[in-house]
């Protein structure tokens, strides 16, 4: 038997943490999968005997291209008129948002819309610091978070209310986002299969097996309460809907998912616009992980031990170990290097890529009209490109970490381009 050298071993440090993060996915999936079934018998259209107030918080920073319509939509709620406030938090934008926005107040009296326009003191420093200033001015009992290019369903705000105000164990209560724009090209119908693929395996899986899930920025409501004993958000925070999951779990409190509460968004269209986007992500929960990697091993945070052990893999050891086995294989196949483990390498490979395809298929079955073979199709492709060219991204996203880190660079609006 050949002794085996450094790169047999890094070979198999990579497949031990590809496989341990596929098992691990393909038991969120199963779990979400039981809980897409209890969704079916859930009854969310029985009225509460009183209706808490909301505040529904919109930041909008250069958002001409989208905010009439998403703004439209939330005046369009199925909410007690007299129980809700939208306050859009004009931030320091330099285009036509303020002047669509007054319109829109001008147009429906009817409609309790607040415009708070900020400027370069006050404003301008990223979305937590929009929503602070929000937060600051708003009335409700409960606060409600929709991104700029939303456009929820008329139920959607309503339904999370039932859900939140039912069980005093919940603080916060996130809804399920859809792509609006799926099937403009290529790159949409990836990111569609990824947001259901995500949301039923990451959060609906979370939730029924562990009682987790992250807010995902947009669509969900949280108790005022809560925000003040928090203190807002964290300004330093670009992922600021990771890092208040953290700290709403160390309060004690739980964050369900709801899938039955559904708003449609705008994804990006263009490579550059979304590789600019997820690299932020990246960034953010980066910062997230390392603000809270210390309560890994305390007592009171028993509840999010599996969150932390869970991101860590993803965004620390699968992360470098997709980046090293697919060099591994690309400079095998070259016959610039030689490992000794070759036996069942094509096989785990391709096993890795059939689970992955069972997986999504499964999410997909989980929505209606999306488990067509077109999107199978799709999956398959996916795993060889957007899957690929993800791990650039998230690879570019801890250099801009490191980078911003040493610089002490503040947070600032990360503006996706809108279309």
């Amino acid at each position: 038997m050949e002794q085996l050298g450094w790169i047999d071993y890094l070979f198999l440090y990579c497949m031990v943490c590809i496989w341990i993060m596929l098992l691990i996915n393909i038991v969120l999936t199963a779990g979400g999968y039981r809980y897409y079934l209890k969704t079916l018998q859930m009854r969310v259209d029985e009225p509460l005997d009183d209706y808490p107030t909301v505040s529904v918080l919109i930041p909008a920073h250069n958002e001409e291209k989208v905010i009439g319509q998403s703004v439209g939509a939330l005046m369009e709620l199925d909410y007690p008129k007299d129980k809700l406030e939208i306050i859009v938090i004009n931030d320091n934008s330099s285009d036509g948002t303020g002047a669509i926005l007054a319109e829109l107040q001008r147009s429906r009296p009817d409609v309790n819309l607040r415009i708070l326009t900020t400027g370069p003191e006050t404003g301008g420093k990223g979305k937590s610091g929009a929503l602070n200033n929000g937060y600051a001015v708003s009335t409700g009992e409960v606060l409600a978070v929709y991104d700029a290019d939303n456009t929820p369903e008329r139920s959607a705000l309503r339904i999370l209310i039932h859900t939140l105000w039912r069980n005093d164990r919940l603080g916060a209560v996130i809804g399920k986002f859809r792509t609006r724009n799926g099937g403009k090209n290529w790159l949409t119908r990836f990111i569609n299969i990824e947001t259901l693929g995500f949301q039923w395996m990451v959060q609906a899986g979370r939730w029924e097996l562990f009682g987790l899930c992250t807010i995902p920025g947009t669509n969900f409501v949280v108790r005022r309460s809560i925000i003040e004993q928090m203190g807002g958000w964290d300004t330093k925070a670009i992922a600021e809907d990771t890092e208040i999951s953290f700290r709403i779990y160390r309060l004690g409190y739980r964050i369900q998912y709801m899938p039955l509460s559904v708003t449609w968004e705008q994804e990006p269209e263009t490579v550059p616009v979304w590789m600019k986007q997820r690299s932020r992500w990246v960034k953010g929960n980066i910062y997230v992980l390392l603000k809270n990697i210390p309560l890994l091993f305390s007592p009171e945070s028993k509840r999010i031990r599996f969150d932390l052990i869970y991101f860590c893999s993803v965004y620390f050891l699968f992360l470098s170990s997709a980046l090293l086995s697919d060099a591994i294989f690309v400079l095998g196949i070259l016959g610039l290097i030689e490992y000794n483990i070759v036996g069942n390498t094509l096989l785990l490979w391709l096993m890795a890529f059939l689970v992955f395809v069972l997986e999504m298929a499964l999410a997909l079955s989980m929505e209606k009209g999306q488990s067509r073979p077109r999107n199978i199709a799709l999956v398959a492709i996916m795993y060889f490109t957007y899957c690929q060219l993800w791990l650039v991204v998230a690879l570019q996203g801890v250099y801009q970490f490191i980078r911003d880190a040493i610089l002490r660079r503040e947070a600032r609006w990360y503006k996706t381009e809108r279309f």
